[in-house]
Formats: C-alpha cells, structure tokens, sequence
C-alpha cells in the first residue's frame, strides 16, 4: 500500500536502477535436460492477493475483476483491509431497531453486531472460489479509545487502540464464532486470520508502537482460540519486512499463539528501512534480499519451522505509471518468482484490481495503481505475466540463468520463462513517454535435451507489442476525462493475451529474441 512517510525523490531515483548491467551482454545460453532432477515448485506467488478495502468487495466491478484474475491464476484467497470499519456496520453498541414508527417503549435493542454486510462481502467471496484471507483491522469509531486518531486515506481508517480491550475481546469472540455457525469450523479452520496491519507505520495509535501493538495481538490470539483451537491466527503484518524476530520472541515469552508470521515489503523500499544500511539496493532484489532477511530469522527463531507469509509485495509502494502500469512487470516478477522459491509459503500481490481508493476515487485508468487489470476492467501487462506464469509447471528443473526459469509439469511438458530485465524508464509518480529503445533486445540459445528433436513449441509473449493495453492508451494522448465505451473496447482489445506463436525445434535447439521489458514463455509438449 501507499507508504504516507514523506518519499525523497532522490532515494527513489536511486531504486529504480537494477543489479543487472545496462551493458550487458544481449545473448544468453539456456540449456535444459527434461530428465534432470527436480524440485517442487509451488506456485506461491499467486494463491493470494491484495485487493481494495472491505466494503469495495459488494461491487460488480470488483467482482468482475475477482473473476477475471482467477480464471487466469492459481488464486485461492484475497486479504482486504477494513473488515471492522463503521462502513461495514458491525459494531454499534447503540443500534435500535430500525422503524422509526414505532414508540419509544417498543423499541428494542437490536444487538451491538450487525453481520449483514460481513456475510455478503465473505459469501461474495466463497461464492467465486476464493477464501477471505481475514486481516482484523481497523478500529470502531465507538470502540476507540480516540475516534479522531485516523490515518490519511481516503476513507480515514480510526487506527486507535480500543478504549476498553474487554470491547475488542467480545468483538472478537463474536465475529469468529459468527463465522463457524455461517459456514463451518472445517471451512474457517482453512482461513488465516491476520492482526491488524503494518504497526510499525501509521495504520496503528498506540506508542510505544510495537509493544502496544503487541497488547492487541496479545488479545486477538487468545480471544479467537478460545471461540476454536483451530482457527490459523498470525501476525506481526509489518512494513518493510520489520520485527518478525521480535513478534516471534515475544509470543514464545508470553506463550501467546501464533500459527504463521506475516510481513510486507515493496521493491522501492529503501536498504535502511529494510535493512538499517546505507546500501543501494536496486529494484530487482529488494523482494528477494526481505524475503531471504525474514526466512532466515524465523528459521534462527524459537520457532524455526514457522509458516512464513508476506502478505503484500509489490515492485513499488507508491503510485508510479511507468512500473506498475508497464510491460516492466513482466520481467520483474518472473526474476522475483526466481529468486524467492522455497523461501515463503505464500506471496500476496498487492494488488489483484484497481478497484481501489486509498487516494481517492480513479479518475484515469493508468496511473499507476496496484492492480492487474486498471479500471473499466482493463487488462495490464502485469496481468498477462501472472497469466503466463500460471502456466508454468509443478517442479523446477535447476538452471544456471539469472533471467530465466524452468520446470516441468506431470504431463511431460516443459515449460521455460525467459525475460530482458530492464528498470523502468521514468522516475516517480509522474508518467514518462517511453523511450524509442528501453535498452538492448536479448536473444537467447535455447538448447533441449530429454524432449523429441523436433518438438513443437509455443511461445506466449507480453511485452510493448504484445498485450499491452498501454500502448493504446498513450496511442490516445492518455486521456484524463472518462473513456467512452468504444475508449474501452479499444484497450480491453489491446491488452489481451496475444495469441500463441507455433515453432518447432530445430536438432533440439532455439533461438528466440525478447526486447527490454519483455517476458516470453516456451511450452515444449
């Protein structure tokens, strides 16, 4: 999510650079043997994602969207922010009956809890396949110790500690024990359960920041285990993979529950809010340099085995067109995907659609917003990556290639992602036409061992000619007023996955050239 910490301009022209050299070499070998040994090769990086506040899930685009993104990944949950938000309407301790035409001596108290809009945001959910991944925030402005302690979104999220933890306790008993008798302790006991979020930024009042914070998980954990043992609660949910080793000492001191730990970090987030160095850590490790950090805590922790989530992830954490509109997405989550195998049991990009108002209502479709697909429903290159991705197998096939990736799936296919990373060619939020050439085209030499010498191959691309609704968009001098419906047509046209090129191997080999930016995937039947 946005970070509201000031951004310095310079610190952030500084990320965009990556590890990879501009002058490296524009021809790569890739050499794969279909009967080499294997490892498993989960796909972490989409069973979970992000996605816009609670109440945003009751609305046809989201859904719509929802559907979009799971017809194309393995997506299995989707964690949102504000289940408790007065919009939801849960909480209120002075809630009536609602018929004003009734006495004053007939009304009766209608209950502190309102589950309507909980049930339809959940069953909306289940009904599309997808589990809520329940992340318990923010606060009730009737609940809250100081209503007036909001943080700047959009929608002024109260981020108090509660007044009374006795409130927040029975909040909390309430609401999961709701759930089991809606739809069942086995269905629940498959959700996880999320304190809060990012408490070591702004989304959290209480001071000293983390020990308070550790007072509400404190209260979370116990309350929701003693509704059911099996219900799956973790946090910290920190920013800029901060205090996991922390969060885990302090549970195991005070014999506190916690069933994995969570975390967040965004590839334009700085070495010294990650790391506390001075480094220059580029775009491209980030992710993987967090990732790696945080496994290895956990695994010097007291409990080393713990199932480790990070619960957002991003390429950036603060609205820039020209990373997460862009064809650039493609390389960089594939490189990401790379390097972070066996390190995490989930990743959860943030997020799967711009259904989304953190900074207000969308006014442009491509600004840069966190989404898969922009609004109207638009698809972006970064959907047309996830999609390509998908597809690749169950187990990995170990190759010595820094820009690409192998496996295999139970049919006997071969499935290999080769991509031209390049950093993103503007800096910061505002938009920069692209360049005539973002840097050097790659070919690579693609030599199969272990497949028929003269198998078909089908390649899939996106890239700047290749599903890439953006280049429509600036073909129209991005146009600030709403699209009209032929507008909309035109890029939902554009950003399509391209058809499959049809090839065939040559003696086992293949040459196949990938521009800047680009990302393509090889399936070998």
């Amino acid at each position: 999510m946005i970070r509201t910490r000031a951004l310095l301009l310079a610190a952030l022209s500084l990320s965009l650079f990556s590890s990879t050299p501009l002058h490296a070499q524009t021809t790569a070998q890739v050499r794969i043997d279909a009967h080499a040994e294997t490892t498993p090769f989960p796909h972490f990086w989409e069973q979970t994602f992000g996605s816009g506040r609670a109440i945003l899930s009751l609305r046809q685009s989201y859904r719509d969207d929802l559907r979009t993104v799971k017809n194309v990944t393995d997506l299995r949950a989707v964690r949102f922010h504000g289940i408790f938000l007065d919009e939801v309407g849960l909480y209120d301790p002075d809630a009536t009956t609602q018929n004003p035409g009734l006495p004053p001596e007939k009304v009766q108290g209608a209950g502190i809890y309102n589950f309507s809009y909980i049930d339809q945001i959940y069953d909306g959910l289940l009904a599309n396949g997808v589990r809520p991944f329940v992340e318990l925030s923010f606060m009730p402005r009737k609940m809250a110790a100081d209503p007036n302690q909001t943080q700047s979104f959009f929608y002024k999220p109260v981020v108090s500690p509660p007044k009374d933890y006795a409130l927040w306790d029975a909040m909390i008993v309430a609401f999961a024990q709701h759930l089991i008798d809606r739809y069942g302790i086995d269905e629940v006991a498959t959700w996880n359960f999320e304190v809060w979020n990012e408490p070591n930024l702004d989304f959290w009042g209480g001071r000293p920041n983390m020990p308070t914070y550790y007072e509400l998980y404190d209260h979370t954990a116990l309350a929701l285990k003693k509704v059911n043992q099996r219900i799956r609660v973790g946090g910290p949910s920190t920013a800029q993979a901060g205090y996991v080793a922390d969060f885990l000492q302090h549970c195991k001191e005070h014999t506190i529950p916690v069933d994995f730990a969570s975390t967040h970090v965004y590839a334009n987030d700085t070495a010294k809010d990650v790391f506390h160095t001075d480094e220059q850590i580029p775009r491209d490790a980030m992710v993987y340099r967090a990732v790696k950090k945080v496994h290895d805590e956990i695994a010097a922790s007291p409990y080393p085995k713990m199932p480790l989530i990070f619960s957002e992830y991003n390429a950036s954490y603060s609205n820039e067109p020209d990373v997460t509109d862009t064809t650039f997405m493609g390389p960089w989550l594939a490189n990401n995907i790379r390097q972070c195998d066996g390190l995490t049991e989930s990743m959860s990009y943030w997020t799967f659609s711009d259904v989304f108002e953190e900074q207000g209502v969308v006014r442009t479709p491509f600004y840069g917003g966190f989404g898969l697909l922009a609004a109207d429903s638009i698809p972006k290159p970064s959907l047309n990556a996830f999609a390509m991705l998908h597809r690749l197998g169950d187990r990995r096939i170990k190759l010595d290639n820094d820009d690409a990736l192998a496996t295999k799936s139970s049919d006997g296919a071969v499935e290999v992602a080769l991509w031209n990373y390049a950093p993103p060619f503007g800096i910061g939020a505002a938009y920069t036409p692209p360049p005539a050439n973002k840097g050097p085209d790659k070919t690579f030499q693609v030599t199969f061992t272990g497949v028929p010498s003269k198998a078909t191959v089908e390649v899939f691309r996106v890239d700047d000619d290749h599903g890439n609704s953006v280049k429509a968009f600036d073909a129209m001098g991005r146009p600030r007023e709403s699209l009209t419906q032929d507008q909309i047509k035109t890029l939902r046209a554009a950003g399509a996955m391209a058809p499959a090129e049809k090839l065939r191997l040559s003696d086992g080999h293949l040459q196949i050239t990938v521009p800047a930016h680009g990302l393509a995937l090889l399936v070998v039947k």
